[in-house]
């Protein structure tokens, strides 16, 4: 096989090897058409750009929530009492669904776009009621209700559950609706994120 072809393959133009198109280029002899770092990286932000508000945010709380109960089956449990677990999941359940309900129902009363999924159809810039203790009002209820979850499983490991969540709405639909909102509103909605902070 002819893969260095005189120069050194770097890391990451082995791993990229493993891509059936390079392969295909490697065959034919084209030793020269090896991407580069540069085209390696911006190869990995398009797939990344790619899973950007593919996911409904209530479908990746239960995925995530299904993935802290399996957890929970095979990790140790933390010992406590079934009142004082029962009382602390019911506290962040209920302030879960009066986190989502009051971002809801501002997004109502607006009349905008309640899809996650279409940022860019936004009509009006929402920044009342809830909107003015944090910009993602339903995803830190999201949050809630997997903190909640992983309390009444009684599972130290399951709480990575809801970092999980919010790391990954963090960059795949928080983010993408940062910027379709700050192309929208402009200047507006800068002035807004410098006011509000993202979560709480």
């Amino acid at each position: 096989m002819r893969i260095l072809a005189g120069r050194a393959a770097s890391k990451e133009q082995l791993v990229a090897l493993r891509d059936p198109s390079i392969q295909r280029t490697l065959r034919r002899g084209d030793c020269g058409a090896l991407p580069d770092r540069g085209s390696l990286a911006g190869s990995l932000e398009i797939r990344m750009e790619s899973l950007e508000t593919k996911i409904p945010p209530p479908i990746l709380t239960a995925a995530v929530a299904l993935a802290m109960w399996g957890v929970s089956r095979y990790t140790p449990l933390f010992e406590i009492s079934s009142f004082l677990r029962g009382v602390i999941s019911a506290v962040a359940l209920l302030t879960g669904i009066g986190f989502s309900a009051a971002g809801l129902l501002e997004f109502r009363r607006a009349q905008t776009t309640v899809n996650p999924l279409r940022p860019e159809q936004a009509s009006s810039l929402v920044d009342s009621g809830v909107y003015r203790m944090t910009r993602n009002p339903m995803y830190v209820g999201l949050c809630f209700v997997l903190v909640a979850w992983a309390v009444f499983l009684s599972s130290g490991w399951a709480l990575l559950g809801p970092l999980v969540f919010m790391l990954y709405i963090g960059r795949f639909q928080i983010a993408p609706e940062e910027r379709a909102l700050k192309a929208r509103f402009g200047d507006a909605y800068a002035d807004y994120q410098s006011r509000v902070r993202r979560w709480l």
